[in-house]
């Protein structure tokens, strides 16, 4: 089976992570982000995905080449101009096989059932298979409502009052007819277009309520929410490389015998956790340094990049190969850019930094 993987988006929420990497390819519990979701395609049987590109795709044909390591095929089509979803699914659209396909949004984590999400999308025999799960507060999401036998009836645009706490998941079955409702050659919107139209046509959409882990890890806090969640077991992913616990340590890591290291913090490669340092639900890349007794709570810190001594970060992202001295305190929504330097107690609060 067929899937195409949406993965061209700048991700400009989660700058500066992503600066010098795409946002689907930022390290996630060790590995780039959508090596678990090519991981779950290919356990539901996806054997083919087209990742549909457009930000640096030379990162992620460099990583995966021909996705023989990973046991799949891969093909990569990158778009010139950004062409929205609908758009990135019809400018593939050559490269797709034939029959039933899938299409992933590269940025959403999930323990969604993909095999009982086609299962069910051919047991309805629908034109598209949507998955939906439930928030708490939809205001801030369109919604989805179904009918008792789960055929969509609408789409809605956020409201004060939603009718529903069904919300859009980021995956869909779609029937390869459904390729030639998709105008070719200019930017289309499946969730704001296609569907609605398609709807409107009386094309049968059904939707799947899946009420597992789902995440958006469109936010930086996000982001590291969703790599601590698969460290410490909380959705699962074959490609974990390691056991899950409280912290995942990549080849090379070196952490001192009387450090903290906890909540799901992944130390990278060749990085080191100094002497008395305390690192909790956080993301070290490769090759940083979190100097003795310096804290990180839930913040990333960039390839390279060096957490002075004694130094406090909470909610933090320091970009790659940004240095940050000693008796520093910077605090949630603090962002450190790429290469940037503070001075020993340089900031000692700060809500915004650049």
């Amino acid at each position: 089976m067929d899937a195409v993987m949406l993965v061209g988006g700048q991700g400009t929420r989660l700058r500066p992570l992503t600066v010098n990497t795409p946002k689907p390819m930022l390290p996630t519990a060790g590995v780039p982000f959508i090596t678990h979701q090519l991981a779950q395609a290919r356990e539901a049987g996806v054997d083919h995905v087209i990742l549909s590109t457009a930000y640096k795709p030379e990162v992620f044909s460099g990583h995966f080449g021909d996705g023989a390591d990973l046991g799949i095929r891969l093909t990569y089509a990158t778009e010139d101009t950004p062409m929205g979803t609908g758009g990135a699914i019809r400018f593939v659209a050559e490269h797709l096989t034939g029959g039933d396909f899938l299409v992933f949004n590269g940025d959403v984590l999930s323990g969604l059932d993909i095999a009982a999400l086609v299962a069910s999308h051919r047991s309805a025999a629908a034109d598209v298979t949507l998955y939906l799960t439930e928030v708490e507060d939809a205001r801030a999401f369109g919604c989805v409502p179904t009918d008792a036998e789960g055929r969509v009836s609408d789409f809605l645009e956020k409201m004060d009052r939603p009718v529903t706490n069904q919300v859009n998941a980021g995956c869909y079955v779609m029937s390869p007819a459904v390729l030639d409702r998709i105008p070719a050659g200019r930017p289309v919107s499946v969730e704001r277009e296609t569907f609605p139209e398609l709807l409107a046509a009386g094309a049968h959409l059904h939707g799947v309520v899946d009420t597992s882990y789902w995440l958006d890890l469109g936010t930086p806090a996000a982001f590291v929410r969703g790599s601590c969640d698969l460290v410490l077991g909380r959705v699962r992913s074959s490609a974990v490389p390691g056991p899950t616990g409280e912290r995942l340590l990549l080849p090379g890591a070196q952490v001192a015998g009387d450090a903290q290291v906890t909540g799901g913090t992944t130390v990278g490669r060749d990085a080191v956790v100094g002497a008395g340092a305390v690192v909790a639900g956080s993301v070290v890349f490769d090759g940083a340094v979190v100097a003795d007794g310096a804290v990180v709570r839930g913040s990333v810190v960039g390839v390279g990049a060096r957490v002075g001594a004694g130094t406090v970060l909470d909610g933090v992202v320091v970009g790659d190969g940004a240095v940050i001295g000693a008796g520093n305190e910077l605090v949630v929504g603090a962002r450190v850019w790429p290469g940037a330097v503070l001075g020993d107690g340089a900031v000692r609060f700060s809500s915004d930094r650049k």
